[in-house]
This record gives C-alpha cells, sequence and structure tokens, in this order.
C-alpha cells in the first residue's frame, strides 16, 4: 500500500512549494515592503537576512507538515490504510 502513497505523497510536495512560496511571500510583505534579502547580497544587514531565512524556513515546514499530514489522510479515507507509522518509536 505504501508504494501506492507515492503520487499522493509528490502531489503534495509540489503544491506545498507553490503553497509554501505564497504563503512566504503574504508573510514577508506584511513584515517588509522590499523583497526578502538573500545571503548573497552585499547591503543587507545580517539581522534582516537571518529573519527572512527563519521565517522562510518556518512557513516552508509548517506548510510541507501540513500538506504531508492532510494527504495522508486522504489516502486514510480512500483506501483505509494510513501510509506511514502509527506511533512514534520510543526511546
Amino acid at each position: 500500500m505504501r508504494f501506492l502513497f507515492i503520487p499522493f505523497s509528490t502531489l503534495g510536495g509540489l503544491l506545498a512549494g507553490a503553497l509554501g512560496r505564497w504563503l512566504f511571500s503574504v508573510v514577508w510583505g506584511a513584515l517588509d515592503d522590499q523583497e526578502p534579502p538573500e545571503s548573497e547580497h552585499l547591503r543587507a544587514s545580517w539581522a534582516k537576512v537571518l529573519i527572512a531565512s527563519s521565517v522562510r524556513g518556518a512557513v516552508f515546514a509548517g506548510v510541507r507538515a501540513a500538506v504531508d499530514r492532510g494527504s495522508r489522510l486522504a489516502f486514510l479515507n480512500v483506501t483505509g490504510s494510513w501510509p506511514g507509522e502509527r506511533e512514534p518509536d520510543p526511546k
């Protein structure tokens, strides 16, 4: 059954990337009126580069987790089989 989940996962990854880019542009637009700086920009301050990178990472991680969880729940509803571990491994 896990092999049947691969197309769900691939489509979900593409959707998460597009949604993450859009959401980051919305969030960054609320924080600053300029484009988000990259580490390669000479005139960008350390603080602004690190904040932009941190916000981008948080947005993308959150969107990826939400889309992955949603696609797994959809797969469960369609097939009756959960494509993954049922519980975290105990330490």
